[in-house]
């Protein structure tokens, strides 16, 4: 039971994020789709500097806009993977609470969002070398089986707000199972040697748990600076789940965790 309450509680928190983000997305489709791309367009060279920022924000709430922004490539790759960065769910709660210094603090969330902007705009150099993405709203609403014209775009976002917050709601209860059994302290500190990947990969479980645990493991002097800055580089909270429910390019999406582990490792190791 408690696992179901607490299942129903994360995924009420992010259900308001996800209905504006359905009503911003079919409102672009149907009132001010060609203004609106013009717009963004003109605006994506502040994209990864605007999204480590949203990321360093409590909860995960600016993750799970960002999946869906991106899949209709309203969000550049860059931004997409800077607002990940910057994300850690629960770790800056836990660092209050605990009454850790503000100079930790500080120093924490500087590194996540310094390290957010500079991998963003790196990341969107080269792709935009590579190939020049176009907005394609209208392709998203298709797969997802839009009625807004019928409906109107409040209550189609509603229903793709419920739909979603349902697969939130199923992974997050399984995920609880699964943490509730593996325990997650005696993963991270049962190799001292491959701390670093192993709080990595524990980042990237789509579960307040991760970072409730790595932050604090660091804070009672178990788990290093290095590792926990790995841990929470890669924790970008429910994004993941969002991304992979909405994008059907799954090669794509695990392409994404790979970078995400990638840059979490390379930063922890540096650090």
């Amino acid at each position: 039971m408690e696992l179901i309450i607490d299942a129903i509680i994360d995924t009420l928190k992010i259900m308001p994020f996800l209905f504006i983000t359905y009503l911003v997305i079919e409102w672009i489709e149907h009132k001010a789709s060609d203004k609106m791309a013009i717009g963004i367009q003109k605006t994506a060279k502040f994209g990864p500097i605007l999204g480590s920022a949203a990321g360093l924000i409590p909860q995960c709430g600016f993750s799970s806009i960002a999946s869906t922004l991106y899949v209709t490539r309203v969000l550049t790759l860059g931004t997409l993977i800077s607002i990940y960065l910057a994300t850690s769910d629960e770790m800056l709660p836990i660092l209050i609470s605990n009454s850790a210094p503000i100079d930790l603090i500080f120093k924490i969330l500087s590194i996540k969002f310094i390290i957010g902007v500079v991998v963003g705009y790196a990341i969107d150099l080269v792709v935009k070398k590579g190939k020049k993405e176009t907005i394609h709203i209208d392709a998203f609403c298709d797969d997802e089986d839009c009625h807004c014209e019928e409906e109107g775009i409040f209550i189609s976002a509603f229903k793709h707000t419920i739909k979603i917050s349902f697969y939130i709601l199923i992974v997050t209860y399984l995920l609880n199972l699964v943490i509730a059994n593996i325990h997650l302290e005696q993963l991270l500190l049962a190799s001292p040697t491959l701390t670093v990947f192993v709080s990595a990969v524990v980042g990237l479980i789509p579960n307040c748990a991760a970072s409730i645990v790595i932050t604090e493991l660091y804070l009672e002097g178990l788990l290093g600076f290095g590792p926990m800055m790995a841990g929470l580089l890669t924790n970008a909270g429910v994004g993941l789940l969002v991304l992979f429910r909405i994008n059907k390019n799954m090669k794509e999406n695990f392409k994404i965790i790979l970078l995400l582990l990638v840059i979490g490792i390379i930063a922890g190791l540096l650090l």
